[in-house]
């Protein structure tokens, strides 16, 4: 079984119920060992030799050191600040579009970062089209937008001209990943793990490989490697949850997300993260904590109103639950979300709440909304009340005419 990473819907293998009156002892023991972290790191900070700082002008070294604190927002500005010195800094020009794919998956609707990865080594690469180093970085951001036949063949070039070349074989190895060949690309990525250039590109391709290939327990060993080589990195972190929901630890995924807190406190997705954790877990409670985390932080995110919604629609609170949705479903419609793209649930489960509420002018607005939308649009699921409308409410004001495409 293969992991879609592009969507937020998380699965187990098997199941574990946990009591929902307090914290396992595992994520306990992980917020604990956070904060001996976090302060031994403000420790370490202190006591490091001035002289090993990044003199102020060296805007490359700021970068680097940023993202190995996993500031990737610092990453981004020192790297170009360091282009703007020098327009032909390859190196900075690497940086950026790693810490711009890495930001992406740091945080929710953040794809347009993986696009101006793309297209600044694009840009660099028209004007130096041998250069094996932007070739690697092209091929890199390409598997990163889902382009990966053109990344495989884009590293094919980077290692013809330099065949140790680490950041091509990681690239090589992940769209031989994103197309299938699973034993190719886990074959690719263990070069690179074995080698000291790029190991935690490598590790994490590994896991990568691993985990399309449904040994999960492998890729959580080879994706803790990478978090030894950076533990900053909250994407990461991500993917250690990801692997462990596969064979159903929950305990060591909700550690995961406490640990991006942890480094990250306004971290937004893994609040996400956490409630869909708890929603499957059936603790609601935490789930609407979570969730409301996630919509107070992110107000203008519909699918973080949609799960507070779901979930208090779970609870049994059907009012609140009709709120939400409704904001899920204006916030979609508000923000040109193609309707073959928007999440059906927040137009049917509001109108569920409302027909239990014996709302009638909205469950009626609901619908009707509902209909128009799929009259000129191939929507996926259906939603029909008979020709006199829902139970007790009547057909006043209803449309009734507009087909809906079938499953």
């Amino acid at each position: 079984m293969r992991i879609h990473r592009d969507r937020s819907r998380l699965s187990f293998r098997r199941q574990r119920r946990r009591r929902s009156s307090g914290l396992s002892l595992m994520v306990v023991t992980g917020v604990l060992l956070g904060v001996v972290v976090m302060s031994l790191n403000w420790i370490g900070t202190r006591l490091t030799p001035f002289g090993s700082q990044p003199t102020k002008n060296d805007f490359f070294g700021m970068a680097q050191d940023a993202f190995t604190r996993g500031n990737l927002n610092d990453a981004v500005h020192y790297a170009q600040q360091a282009i703007e010195q020098d327009k032909k800094n390859d190196d900075a020009l690497v940086l950026l579009a790693r810490s711009l794919i890495y930001r992406s998956y740091n945080e929710l609707e953040r794809s347009i970062d993986r696009d101006s990865a793309l297209e600044l080594a694009t840009e660099a690469l028209a004007l130096d089209p041998k250069n094996p180093k932007l070739l690697a970085i092209q091929a890199y951001a390409l598997q990163a937008v889902g382009r990966v036949a053109d990344s495989a063949r884009t590293a094919e070039e980077a290692l013809r001209l330099s065949p140790n070349d680490g950041l091509a074989r990681v690239a090589m190895a992940l769209a031989y990943g994103g197309a299938g060949s699973f034993e190719i690309a886990l074959r690719e990525s263990q070069q690179v793990a074995q080698t000291t250039d790029w190991q935690m590109e490598g590790q994490r391709a590994m896991a990568n490989s691993y985990s399309d290939l449904g040994d999960y327990k492998a890729a959580i060993e080879a994706i803790e490697k990478a978090i030894s080589l950076n533990k900053y990195l909250a994407p990461l972190y991500f993917e250690r949850a990801l692997y462990a929901m596969q064979i159903g630890d929950a305990d060591a995924a909700t550690a995961a997300y406490f640990q991006v807190l942890t480094y990250h406190p306004d971290n937004v997705k893994a609040r996400l993260r956490l409630c869909e954790l708890s929603s499957l877990l059936r603790e609601r409670n935490a789930a609407v904590q979570y969730c409301h985390e996630v919509t107070d932080r992110a107000p203008g995110y519909a699918m973080g109103w949609y799960q507070l919604g779901m979930e208090y629609f779970l609870q049994g609170n059907f009012k609140a639950a009709q709120d939400s949705l409704h904001r899920c479903s204006s916030l979609q419609v508000m923000q040109d979300v193609p309707p073959s793209e928007r999440r059906f649930e927040c137009w049917y489960v509001q109108g569920q709440a409302a027909e239990i509420l014996g709302d009638c002018p909205n469950l009626l607005t609901t619908y009707n909304e509902f209909r128009a939308m799929a009259k000129d649009v191939a929507v996926q699921q259906t939603w029909t009340y008979p020709p006199e409308g829902p139970p007790g409410c009547g057909s006043n004001g209803m449309v009734t005419s507009v087909p809906v495409a079938p499953t």
